[in-house]
């Protein structure tokens, strides 16, 4: 079994989560406290001692048909591994808040300035179809706003490697507009659209990266929603 880590960036529910995340994997490491998502990464990747590494986002809520007893082919070590999640607020499923597998020596050496780390650490990506987890991102009003923002200005950037155009249209449409009923999901589809904005105004510019600067973030949320 390759080393499981469980990054935590102050998400409300990082604790009930990393609870769930232990009895799949007891030797699980909390990787928490490190400024910046990358760099978390980072840290996980430099005391990781397998050659693969798991890495679990803190607001993942693991589907009981999920394990990590995946094995990758020995061709098969230099590529990142992304399997879907499931949307709780438009029941979108696919890569993003998922479960992922990553190449440990890889994610040593990633570059910190990218936009979107899991689809840059290597040239190389396999989607893995099945649901690891609902994305359980609503918790709270600015959780749900921040995760609609920085999703929906990523894809609306057109930062995320090999993503397919209309694809992505048909993602951002539906974080935009669906869900409204659900726990926080208006606080999501407002995010989204800012984050829409966002991505379209500022696409190849350095300004992109300040989707990865969470003070950046909450200083946007509050004046959003004043």
């Amino acid at each position: 079994m390759y080393d499981v880590f469980f990054i935590d960036v102050k998400e409300p529910n990082a604790e009930k989560n990393y609870e769930l995340c232990k009895q799949k994997a007891p030797n699980v490491h909390r990787i928490s406290g490190v400024k910046g998502i990358h760099q978390a990464h980072q840290v996980a990747a430099k005391i990781c001692l397998t050659e693969m590494m798991y890495v679990v986002d803190a607001d993942a809520v693991l589907v009981p048909e999920f394990n990590f007893n995946y094995k990758v082919d020995q061709y098969d070590l230099d590529v990142v591994h992304v399997w879907h999640s499931r949307n709780p607020i438009n029941d979108l499923e696919y890569g993003y808040g998922g479960v992922k597998l990553f190449p440990t020596l890889l994610t040593r050496k990633m570059d910190l300035n990218t936009v979107d780390m899991s689809t840059s650490i290597s040239d190389k990506f396999k989607v893995m179809p099945t649901v690891s987890n609902v994305a359980e991102f609503n918790i709270n009003n600015y959780s749900a706003w921040r995760s609609g923002f920085r999703e929906c200005a990523k894809l609306s950037a057109k930062v995320i490697d090999r993503q397919v155009d209309t694809e992505t249209e048909k993602r951002l449409d539906t974080w935009c507009s669906v869900g409204a009923d659900r726990p926080f999901g208006d606080y999501a589809i407002a995010g989204a659209k800012a984050g829409r904005e966002f991505g379209a105004l500022n696409k190849n510019t350095d300004k992109m990266n300040l989707i990865n600067d969470y003070s950046w973030l909450a200083n946007r949320f509050n004046n959003d929603t004043a």
